[in-house]
């Protein structure tokens, strides 16, 4: 009887202990798996290769490499890389993916060509539109140098030598030699009827 109410009395501290233990110890933390591993459905391992690159909150980002690549090629070409390329290595193979899944046959080679085509393009355009602009400027500058031309060759003449050239001119000296004739044939005409009238 004894060693069972020593049983007894003992039980409770052992519990008691144990409360205290479990309740000092740190709770267990439940890690997200990794979008990869959640859509590959395996367990997330700690260092697990796709975690720091395909987060849990973007599984479209993994969903369209792997269509492409494959599990197995992302994680080879990333542990091939050394830890500062794999992000833009990621982020190639997305890229890459999605222009695949877009355009099967070319790919991200389809978008470059197109992006080309409007490079060429726009060149084509700029070079045209300067063309016009020195074709402009050209005609602008023969346009002031037949203006200054003229008003070179036409001066601005003063009053008196306005007069002068009125004067020495070929129709204003003739009208003026036909009235000095005119005259002188007047006064001749006098002096045969003078005699008449005396």
């Amino acid at each position: 009887m004894e060693s069972d109410a020593n049983t007894l009395s003992s039980s409770p501290t052992f519990s008691h202990s144990s409360n205290t233990l479990s309740s000092s110890s740190p709770p267990q933390l439940v890690m997200t798996p990794c979008a990869a591993c959640k859509i590959l459905r395996r367990r997330c391992a700690e260092k697990c290769v796709l975690a720091p690159y395909f987060p849990p909150t973007e599984p479209a980002k993994f969903t369209t490499a792997h269509r492409v690549f494959g599990a197995s090629n992302i994680i080879k070409f990333l542990q091939e890389l050394p830890e500062c390329q794999r992000a833009d290595a990621v982020a190639s193979m997305v890229y890459e993916a999605g222009a695949r899944i877009r355009d099967p046959v070319y790919g991200s080679a389809g978008a470059i060509c197109q992006l080309q085509k409007q490079v060429n393009e726009l060149q084509a355009q700029l070079a045209k539109a300067q063309a016009e602009v020195v074709n402009m400027q050209f005609q602008q500058a023969n346009l002031v140098a037949l203006i200054c031309m003229e008003m070179s060759q036409t001066p601005q003449e003063s009053p008196q030598q306005s007069v002068d050239n009125f004067i020495t001119s070929p129709s204003h000296s003739s009208g003026y030699q036909n009235n000095l004739s005119f005259f002188e044939d007047n006064t001749n005409l006098n002096s045969l009827w003078e005699p008449l009238w005396t």
